[in-house]
């Protein structure tokens, strides 16, 4: 089976645990998808949306993984921004089953954000949305 890279858009300050959890799914032994790391680990600077625009153009998905407070998210509005602009696909991953989860600034109003379970997951990343 060939893994679908995978760049995970997520609220830094906020959900880096719910990134941590999707990096998990990934290692499973029958995931359709792969995660190369793709945060940029140094102080935002004038050069990082190049950089970002460079990582999710090599992606074939953008997961972006939802919070309480991912509107509020400037580098999550960016990114989903870019994949928007590149026509890279994305969805948004409902994070926390208990909390109420909310949309990054730029999604449009037919963006579903899907339940986080496994079968949705790779069903997700194959393409069904």
């Amino acid at each position: 089976m060939v893994k679908k890279r995978t760049f995970i858009s997520f609220d830094y300050d906020h959900d880096s645990d719910l990134k941590n959890l999707l990096v998990g799914q990934a290692r499973n032994e029958d995931s359709p998808f792969e995660i190369t790391d793709m945060s940029i680990k140094e102080a935002i600077d004038s050069n990082w949306k190049a950089k970002a625009r460079t990582r999710i153009k090599g992606c074939g998905v953008v997961v972006v993984i939802c919070g309480k407070s991912t509107n509020t998210a400037s580098g999550v509005t960016a990114e989903l921004k870019i994949a928007q602009e590149e026509n890279i696909p994305y969805f948004l991953l409902y994070g926390r089953s208990t909390e109420n989860c909310v949309k990054p600034v730029g999604a449009k109003s037919s963006d579903k954000m899907y339940k986080w379970t496994w079968d949705n997951l790779k069903a997700l990343i194959g393409g069904s949305r």
